[in-house]
């Protein structure tokens, strides 16, 4: 009998060919073809994957995928080839799956023309072209595929070998059988082959667009199931997990999978569906799929348990959830695929624009190359100027790190020197008595204060050099970062162009430093003490004199005995500050003891007997050091030939010391030095701030002027004279080798993503609506309903469970049995073959049929709906 053409919603391959199952009277004649759910979006994630398939590693897209996870001998390949109704997996007693097998059914329209070995076959993708319709020919060449990647060993691998199988007896469903959990290396496997086979289980299922299709057999304890433990660490909430409870035939007398069915034991949001494999003994029998699906069939109806979970139960109810759910999944996380590919899109076309194309004419070699210098000097004038498009939002960069060198760095610098820090008292006392030379001065001499100045400024040339290096630096990192892709295609032009920009930056660096010079010198060469801003000699002597008598006063109150007495917390602070203020050696001489008289007239020159009063008269002169108190001459300041009042004639002469070859100024300071010596820190101070901001000004306009600006604006001028030679184009033009590669890679990918870009532009607006009975109830989640919703006894309840099917026939009342199926387009139960479902008489109409007997023990009466 010719077949019909309509597309089956469930495949007849999940149907038991058995002859009790026959519906007499069944017309031939079936209702036309409905939009069944996965007809548009699984065929075209498929058709994604094979697309992507050709990226290899190189594809970062994640598509929707189911992937199946077990431990080893679960049950996992007799699943699979139930769904498919075909035996094509490798089987045996050690670890069969070595390889992720990606297997991806595609539902055929099954034509009256076509012969029997044409309406089922596989492909392989690396074999393109090529049909296989003997299913034994597919495990061979599954096993020939695997050794030839790993040999004949029984190591393992994350290469995928991708399946195509086309059949009218499939639903659109895209699963990867991955290998087993296995516990004990066998043969010569490596210790660590259970860590490595769940790094690779995780690596599938880890991704938010798999779903895990979580094996576990119904003889052990559920608790403790290898697949439902990889799944909640991928998938702790549950969300994408679905159960597949297997071998529930071999089950212990007396016990059932009731609660593992209803997730009473491990609840998984997707819940379980429970499933009998074909036994061992049933394979070396050549049992096939068919019977085996009519045992399992069996089976449940035989069990009074499983008939309020007829929904939860047999491989056609899982195909159809699997089917369901992958469709929802899809269709979610479209939008977002989309998305990824529209951005990824743009990321390799800009790659791709920056590798360019070759060309052997001049005329294109001149242009490309003045193409690449001119976008080097924008990207270089760009940074600068902070006019990237590439701005960084974490860090300075560019024209900012340049500013913050000027003001934060080399300014801060400046303005922390305390010009005086270097020098002591004596230094400074030292340097006065040098500029007096061999005669005593009236007023503070101005040659130590120009001679201690000039040292001071001179500090300031290393930190302005110091800060032109650190822009060259600077400057060098921006010419990096304006390299663009281009550039980087051609190593030789590169080269050539960072010696130009290094000399050039050089030259650019040489005037900078030669004007830095320029201005210290400037500022060296004359003091200007009528700067507006010079504190001047006379303000500076009342400042000292000030800071004198403070010290004096504080003197006083020491020697007077007041300092034993307890003082509150504000003198004691005051107290503090004065000292502060006189640490520069200023020493009160108002209550020193006299020498005695033999001692007095012995003393040496420059040492001062007994007190002496001073002002500012002593800055000028008014009071000699070498005088005492008396007014009269130490004895030893006279001539060394006239011998002195009341002392006898010596009977030798007097030796004198030789001088050393250093002489310091080691003896006390007088009361006029330590005003001197004040007096010059207050001008050092005043004047080295004056010249200090004009260095802080005058520094950065001269690097910005010889340096940053000049480089700026002739750096393309530079570029087109060194480089743009025709006679250098072949030479600077020359590619990388891997730079063609990459091309030809990124080509590639863009080619790819397009294609996935068009694939997902044949996308119905609103694709996968599928037509339904209105009595229907919709299943949007793919989750089963409640148990207590579906009540043994009505058929007719277990009929609205499944209502992604299509032509649902109206029930009899005589319709109690569980198993009463509901009808597809087709008119067949969903447990009940292709074959049997073909009855004679005429149609009637919905509802209105005679009540057909099922044939078979336990089978419902059903009206035909057409």
């Amino acid at each position: 009998m010719a077949q019909p053409q309509a597309t089956p919603v469930l495949p007849t391959a999940l149907a038991p060919a058995s002859p009790s199952a026959a519906v007499p009277g069944a017309s031939s004649t079936v209702s036309p073809p409905a939009v069944y759910l996965g007809q548009s979006v699984i065929p075209l994630v498929n058709k994604l994957q094979d697309i992507f398939s050709q990226l290899g590693s190189a594809s970062t897209i994640d598509l929707p995928q189911v992937a199946v996870v077990g431990s080893q001998s679960s049950g996992k390949s007799s699943v699979l080839e139930a769904m498919v109704g075909r035996d094509f997996l490798p089987r045996g007693a050690d670890i069969c799956t070595r390889r992720p097998l990606v297997l991806q059914l595609v539902q055929t329209v099954r034509r009256p023309e076509d012969r029997a070995e044409l309406v089922e076959w596989g492909e392989f993708l690396h074999i393109p072209g090529r049909r296989f319709t003997d299913f034994t020919a597919i495990r061979k060449e599954i096993q020939a595929e695997t050794e030839r990647e790993l040999g004949t060993n029984k190591g393992i691998s994350e290469k995928q070998i991708r399946l195509k199988i086309f059949s009218p007896n499939v639903l659109n469903i895209t699963l990867v059988d991955l290998p087993g959990i296995t516990k004990v290396p066998v043969g010569d496997q490596p210790s660590d082959i259970e860590a490595r086979v769940r790094t690779m289980i995780l690596n599938y299922i880890k991704h938010e667009t798999c779903i895990i299709l979580a094996v576990s057999p119904a003889n052990a304890d559920l608790a403790n199931s290898d697949a439902l433990q990889m799944a909640r660490i991928a998938d702790p909430d549950g969300s994408r997990t679905i159960g597949v409870i297997t071998k529930l035939d071999i089950m212990d007398r007396g016990t059932d999978a009731r609660n593992f069915l209803l997730g009473n034991v491990v609840p998984l949001r997707l819940g379980y569906i429970g499933v009998v494999n074909r036994s061992q003994e049933d394979i070396h029998a050549n049992k096939t799929i068919r019977e085996a699906l009519g045992y399992e069939e069996n089976f449940f109806r035989s069990r009074p348990v499983y008939h309020s979970l007829a929904e939860r139960c047999g491989v056609p109810q899982l195909a159809k959830k699997l089917n369901s759910i992958l469709v929802q999944h899809i269709r979610a996380i479209l939008p977002d695929l989309k998305a990824r590919i529209s951005t990824q899109m743009v990321t390799l076309q800009k790659e791709l624009a920056g590798y360019g194309e070759l060309t052997d004419s001049k005329s294109g070699q001149g242009a490309l190359l003045l193409n690449i210098l001119t976008k080097y000097s924008q990207g270089f004038q760009s940074i600068v100027d902070g006019k990237n498009e590439e701005m960084s939002t974490t860090e300075l960069s560019g024209g900012a790190r340049i500013h913050y060198i000027f003001q934060s760095i080399f300014v801060r610098s400046l303005e922390e020197v305390d010009p005086c820090d270097d020098l002591t008292d004596e230094d400074i006392r030292t340097a006065i008595q040098n500029a007096t030379g061999p005669k005593n001065v009236l007023f503070v001499p101005e040659v130590p204060f120009e001679v201690l100045v000039r040292r001071q400024i001179a500090r300031l040339l290393e930190p302005s050099l110091q800060c032109a290096r650190f822009i060259y630096d600077e400057l060098v990192k921006i010419s990096h970062r304006s390299e663009s892709y281009e550039l980087q295609r051609f190593p030789v032009l590169r080269r050539r162009i960072e010696e130009v920009v290094a000399n050039f930056l050089r030259e650019g660096l040489a005037p900078a430093e030669t004007m830095i010079g320029h201005l210290i010198e400037m500022e060296m060469d004359y003091i200007n003490t009528s700067h507006p801003g010079f504190i001047g000699g006379s303000k500076a002597v009342e400042l000292a004199l000030q800071q004198q008598r403070g010290a004096k006063d504080a003197s006083e109150w020491k020697d007077s005995g007041a300092d034993r007495l307890p003082l509150p917390d504000k003198t004691s602070k005051a107290r503090a500050i004065l000292a502060r203020t006189n640490a520069a050696g200023v020493v009160a001489h108002e209550h020193s003891l006299k020498p005695p008289a033999s001692l007095e007239k012995a003393a040496p020159s420059g040492t001062t007997a007994g007190n002496s009063s001073w002002g500012i008269t002593s800055i000028f002169g008014g009071s000699d050091a070498r005088i005492n108190g008396n007014g009269k001459e130490h004895v030893m300041s006279r001539g060394y030939s006239e011998p002195a009042q009341g002392l006898e004639p010596s009977f030798s002469s007097i030796q004198l010391r030789e001088p050393p070859a250093v002489l310091r100024a080691t003896d006390a300071q007088t009361e006029q030095e330590t005003v001197e010596i004040a007096v010059t820190r207050l001008l050092l101070k005043s004047y080295y701030d004056i010249v200090r901001k004009n260095i802080q000004d005058s520094v950065p306009k001269a690097i910005m002027h010889f340096l940053v600006n000049h480089v700026k604006r002739e750096l393309h001028s530079v570029f087109i004279r060194k480089l743009y030679r025709e006679s250098l184009f072949e030479e600077m033009l020359q590619e990388k080798e891997e730079i063609a590669a990459k091309r030809k890679r990124c080509k590639e990918i863009l080619r790819v993503l397009q294609q996935a870009a068009w694939t997902l532009e044949e996308l119905p607006v609103d694709p996968d609506s599928p037509s339904r009975p209105s009595h229907s109830i919709p299943d949007s989640t793919g989750l089963p309903p409640p148990a207590s919703k579906v009540p043994a006894s009505s058929s007719a309840a277990y009929a609205m469970a499944n209502g992604d099917f299509t032509g649902i026939g109206s029930l009899s009342p005589n319709n109690s049995g569980l198993f009463g199926s509901p009808r597809n387009s087709k008119g067949r139960r969903p447990f009940q073959s292709e074959q049997s479902s073909a009855g004679s008489g005429q149609p009637t109409a919905a509802g209105n049929g005679p009540a057909v007997p099922s044939g078979g023990a336990g089978y419902s009466s059903i009206k035909v709906d057409r």
